[in-house]
This record gives structure tokens, C-alpha cells and sequence, in this order.
């Protein structure tokens, strides 16, 4: 089994609404760091790629 270790996404910004971000070989994990007990999502990695670039190109 692979252990995820989490970060605050560097998007989060400093107001304290912070997402947390678990990057894996072939998956990505997202939650909420005020409510971790509520789980989270999960990507595949080429998912997430397409997501984080248009957010970068301003897409979304």
C-alpha cells in the first residue's frame, strides 16, 4: 500500500480555507484541512494535470 504524505496546496492562500493535496504516482487526493474527517476526492494524475492547467490558462 503507498503512503500519501499531504501539503496545503500552495493555491490555499493564507485566509485559512486550505486545501490539502496528496500526490501519488497514479493518483491524487484532495480535501479539506479544517474538516479532514469528511475524506476527500481522488484524481487519476493525467486528470489533475488537465485541471491545474486550465487554471493556469485561466480556463476555469
Amino acid at each position: 500500500m503507498i503512503r500519501y504524505a499531504w501539503h496545503k496546496s500552495r493555491y490555499s492562500g493564507a485566509s485559512g480555507d486550505c486545501v490539502e493535496v496528496s500526490e501519488g504516482p497514479e493518483k491524487v487526493k484532495v480535501r479539506d484541512s479544517q474538516h479532514r474527517e469528511r475524506g476527500h476526492l481522488s484524481f487519476g494524475s493525467a486528470e489533475w494535470r488537465v485541471f491545474l492547467d486550465a487554471l493556469k490558462d485561466g480556463g476555469l
